[in-house]
């Protein structure tokens, strides 16, 4: 049969799981381990290579002709997609407020950091309505630059310029955010299977926002904060005003921070709702082909100007929509307002009455009149109590607004940024910020072989050494580059009060390495890391194996008053399955728990079998428990772990509680117990394969090597400054 001879009705493309939405693995068996997560940033889907560094790239940007470039962008009105009052002003700080806005405090996740917006769920979400439309005005000064800027950059920096050609002087920007180039479908937004369902399941009581579930922020599945039309679409300002303070707290903002940047906000801007919602193609990830990636096009009639529809309300908050000034605070609270209809028939507040020199002009045309709008959410800034004294003194201190403003949007759109090391560019600001986490350096001078040697001399067991070290870097995200070792925060509320820290085991090692640290002038974070590696030195050598495990000094020691204690309480180990702990039963499993913090450690499925394995045998899981302590020889780096999960003269055994006996099946004598995060290597199929690697018997070199450079990588993971520096 040739090329001509294909039957009728017939394809000559596999479709299934290469093409389309074939049944995967966790589709047929819906209960496995699905370890995808761990691979959300695997290197292959990146077209710039393994050799490409964006910090170089950044370097010879010209920094001065991008910002004139993206300035003229901001009236250059496009025939295809026009500019509301000749001005993207509007549109452009929504696209980088809708980026940064994905960011929740709980697990350092989403945020604008990765260019994420460009990709599904994002890009689709009903809240990101036409922000494709301002990706792709930004397409020509992408093109130009290149490799130079990236989109995660670019984005941002529109949002903030935005603002500059509004008239706001902006409190600075910083470049240095690296981009992602395929979607992070892993994590968690909600587990509602429609877009926008009623917010009901994300509570255990919608009337307590606080019950929302962890780590969710938004209200509503397809939501970057919270419902404009109130809670659940029903409009009671009061109500709306307890979901914004949950919403924004679990953004990282307090009150004035959540005033300001919703009264800047809508200093700006409006919104579309002038037509049906059902009138709109598919969002841009269910569009069809000729629409060339892009979503939510009118089938009929303009669809553009004054005919766009996005949240379904319709209107502008200020009379002056182009221009930063103080038109917000006298259009809320110089007016009664009152419930109306869109035209696509969402709730929104109009005034009672207004002048009509008080109304702004039409977007296409300036000698239509048109009326003001307020969002549920704009009118629980007037009806709360609290936020109605925030505006009140912003409305009588502008210059305090203005201010209060831009160091919000700055914290907005850098949270997820990570330390001041990451910043590049010539505005970043000077001044040291409580929420960027700040660290002095530390010093390097000391003698790092004779410290170890006292170290070693400490009296201190390996169980201690590796433990602390442990503890102290494994709050290090990747999502958010928050946590992590340097700075020695453990010693610190509110980790040294963590019981995953083992607060009494924790002061007696600290009581022991301080008084090291002081005699030899080095940090006590280089000493916490440097015992955990003497420690691991010891443990391999006992099992006949010498390794030096890589270290770098400078690490520095941060103060109370450079640590904002509440943020830093979401960074608490609920769970840990490196160290076999967990602070109580959760619905979660135990594995599932340990993918979720080797995702936000940034290592690989191997690194995390290789790391697992070696501190069983080192001894120390939490409390000391025995669970998963497959050896006769605790405290030696050996492959023992893995050499007797992988036995089959044992079985296993539930217990209950989710613990397992490992019984001689000839004797029936319990040799060992064990947890799920312990048994889960040798019963998935992926970690088993790793599992028996680590089990062979030419491999128990291999297996201290790959401990080693696993348990370094969690050692540095935050040391930016020698990064950044090489």
């Amino acid at each position: 049969m040739d090329g001509n001879d294909i039957p009728q009705g017939k394809c000559p493309v596999m479709h299934g799981g290469n093409t389309a939405s074939g049944d995967s693995v966790t589709e047929w068996w819906p209960n496995a381990l699905n370890l995808d997560i761990l691979h959300q940033h695997d290197s292959k889907p990146n077209p710039m290579g393994g050799e490409f560094n964006y910090r170089d790239e950044l370097k010879t940007l010209d920094i001065e002709a991008l910002k004139n470039d993206v300035r003229a962008l901001m009236t250059e009105s496009q025939d295809w997609w026009p500019a509301d009052w000749g001005s993207y002003v509007g549109m452009f700080a929504r696209v980088a407020w809708h980026a940064a806005g994905s960011y929740r405090l709980a697990d350092g996740r989403g945020g604008g950091g990765t260019g994420n917006q460009r990709f599904a769920p994002l890009n689709s979400w009903p809240d990101n309505a036409n922000t494709d439309k301002g990706r792709r005005l930004l397409w020509p000064i992408k093109k130009k630059y290149g490799n130079k800027i990236s989109w995660a950059d670019l984005i941002i920096l529109s949002g903030t310029i935005a603002y500059e050609v509004a008239g706001l002087k902006t409190f600075g920007f910083a470049f240095g955010r690296e981009d992602i180039w395929h979607p992070e479908k892993d994590v968690y937004w909600g587990a509602e299977k429609e877009w926008l369902a009623p917010s009901d399941g994300r509570y255990d009581n919608v009337e307590q926002p606080e019950t929302m579930e962890n780590p969710l922020a938004a209200v509503q599945m397809g939501l970057i904060y919270v419902n404009p039309e109130g809670v659940n679409g029903q409009p009671d300002p009061q109500k709306t005003a307890y979901q914004v303070r949950e919403t924004f707290k679990r953004m990282a903002m307090n009150d004035e921070e959540t005033a300001a940047l919703t009264a800047g906000g809508h200093t700006i801007g409006k919104s579309h709702g002038n037509g049906r919602a059902e009138d709109l193609t598919d969002a841009p990830e269910g569009a069809d082909i000729e629409e060339q990636g892009l979503g939510w096009v009118k089938k009929q009639g303009r669809g553009i100007g004054r005919d766009q529809v996005v949240s379904g309300i319709e209107g502008a908050w200020t009379k002056n929509p182009t221009k930063w000034d103080m038109g917000y605070f006298d259009m809320l609270l110089d007016h009664e307002w009152e419930l109306k209809k869109s035209p696509a028939g969402a709730w929104q507040w109009e005034p009672v009455e207004i002048a009509e020199e008080d109304r702004p002009v039409d977007v296409e045309d300036p000698s239509i009149k048109t009326t003001p709008i307020m969002t549920d959410a704009d009118m629980a800034m007037k009806v709360d109590p609290t936020y109605r004294a925030i505006l009140e003194k912003f409305r009588a201190d502008p210059a305090y607004f203005d201010d209060t403003f831009a160091r919000a949007w700055f914290k907005l759109t850098h949270r997820d940024m990570g330390p001041k090391d990451r910043y590049f560019g010539p505005d970043v600001p000077a001044e040291e910020l409580i929420w960027q986490d700040p660290i002095p350096k530390g010093p390097t001078g000391y003698n790092v072989e004779a410290l170890k040697a006292k170290i070693a001399a400490s009296g201190l067991s390996i169980p201690d050494l590796v433990s602390t070290a442990w503890d102290s870097a494994r709050t290090y995200r990747g999502s958010d580059m928050r946590g992590g070792a340097n700075g020695a925060r453990i010693r610190l509320a509110p980790q040294k009060d963590w019981d995953g820290n083992e607060p009494a085991r924790l002061q007696r090692v600290l009581s022991v390495l301080e008084p090291i640290a002081q005699e030899a002038g080095a940090s006590l974070a280089d000493v916490i890391v440097l015992a955990g590696n003497v420690g691991v030195e010891q443990a391999a050598r006992a099992a006949g194996h010498d390794v030096s495990v890589p270290f770098s000094p400078g690490r520095g020691d941060a103060t109370d008053a450079q640590t904002d204690a509440e943020s830093f309480e979401p960074l608490e180990p609920l769970a840990d399955g490196y160290r076999n702990y967990a602070q109580k039963d959760y619905v979660v499993s135990p594995e599932e728990m340990m993918l979720d913090r080797t995702q936000l450690l940034g290592l690989t499925a191997p690194e995390m079998t290789a790391l697992v394995g070696g501190m069983r045998v080192m001894g120390t899981n939490h409390g000391g428990t025995k669970h998963g302590v497959f050896t006769e020889r605790e405290g030696q780096l050996t492959n023992d772990f893995f050499v007797n999960l992988t036995d089959m003269r044992y079985s296993w055994v539930p217990t209950g509680n989710g613990l397992y006996d490992i019984r001689d099946r000839q004797t029936g004598e319990t040799k060992w117990t064990a947890t799920r995060a312990d048994l889960v290597f040798g019963s998935n199929s992926i970690l088993r394969s790793y599992a028996e690697v680590y089990a062979q018997d030419d491999n128990a070199e291999k297996f201290v090597r790959d401990f080693v450079a696993a348990w370094s990588k969690v050692m540095e993971a935050d040391r930016f400054d020698v990064k950044l520096a090489a």
